[in-house]
């Protein structure tokens, strides 16, 4: 894993600033983005509250480069993307003229935002080098969006697609479906939310498409052995992963969970109860 410089001069439209947050699931920490060339710039996300080192680095690009943000776009409603909003602003000498983007969600109350604005599905941003599309992707999270550079045809994925490691999510089915949004594009380059940037893109998705379907070919297979057999997740979680230790199941049956609930909606499958069956349609197949 190539380590990442808290300030890195990725192109002459392209600055990033690493959100000095490392973790478990941030990886070496939050990528957020300055765009364009002019002296009015866009930041996407912001990393996490209070953390002096990112805030500086924002601070000292600013002065450095003579440049301004005029907007923040936030990619999703998670505190290591959307938590840094305030201390950003606070550094800003247009303070209040700056505005702050982001999408609505739907499953939650929208957090608080000083000068929030509400993002729309295909709105476009034009700044000095650069035009910015904004394109929903939710499954990660209901209001999650990437941003698509039109002059490169690259994009920035958020949480959508990682540097390393393969993405969580809360509904696997809008996930696989933005995925497929994202391989339509046939994007150049992929700047993620979290790790290095993706210079493979076509490879990746595919990799991380392929990855989710394994898991359901696994499942599909177990209930079209036994059509007329109830299962529990736990049930099909003892025949999956085997080879896995048992404390780790209970994990595993999340997973498993997010891939039943997407066969369901797709209706190869139905619940009952707590209990999970071939649907009618995949049983006549």
């Amino acid at each position: 894993m190539a380590m990442i410089p808290p300030v890195t001069r990725i192109s002459p439209r392209l600055i990033r600033i690493l959100g000095c947050n490392p973790g478990p699931m941030t990886l070496q920490g939050t990528n957020t983005y300055l765009i364009g060339t002019g002296q009015r710039r866009i930041l996407l996300d912001t990393g996490e509250p209070s953390v002096p080192e990112f805030i500086g680095n924002v601070k000292q690009t600013l002065r450095d480069e003579r440049i301004v943000i005029n907007d923040i776009i936030v990619s999703h409603w998670h505190h290591d993307h959307i938590g840094g909003v305030e201390d950003v602003l606070n550094v800003l000498e247009n303070k209040d003229s700056c505005k702050v983007w982001k999408y609505p969600r739907t499953d939650a109350q929208e957090p608080v935002l000083l000068n929030a604005n509400v993002l729309k599905n295909g709105q476009k941003f034009q700044i000095d080098g650069a035009t910015l599309e904004v394109i929903h992707t939710p499954g990660h999270t209901t209001d999650h969006i990437i941003l698509l550079l039109h002059e490169e045809n690259s994009i920035f994925s958020g949480d959508c697609i990682l540097g390393e490691g393969t993405s969580v999510f809360e509904d696997l089915h809008d996930y696989m479906n933005s995925l497929k949004i994202i391989q339509k594009l046939k994007p150049t380059v992929i700047y993620p939310g979290h790790g290095n940037i993706i210079q493979d893109p076509a490879e990746r998705l595919t990799h991380y498409i392929n990855h989710r379907k394994q898991r359901e070919v696994q499942i599909m297979t177990i209930l079209e052995k036994q059509p007329y057999v109830k299962f529990t997740e736990m049930d099909l979680v003892s025949e999956i992963y085997k080879d896995t230790p048992e404390h780790l199941w209970a994990a595993a049956a999340f997973n498993v969970n997010h891939h039943l609930r997407k066969l369901a909606i797709e209706k190869r499958i139905v619940q009952e109860g707590d209990y999970w069956k071939l649907g009618q349609r995949s049983a006549s197949l």
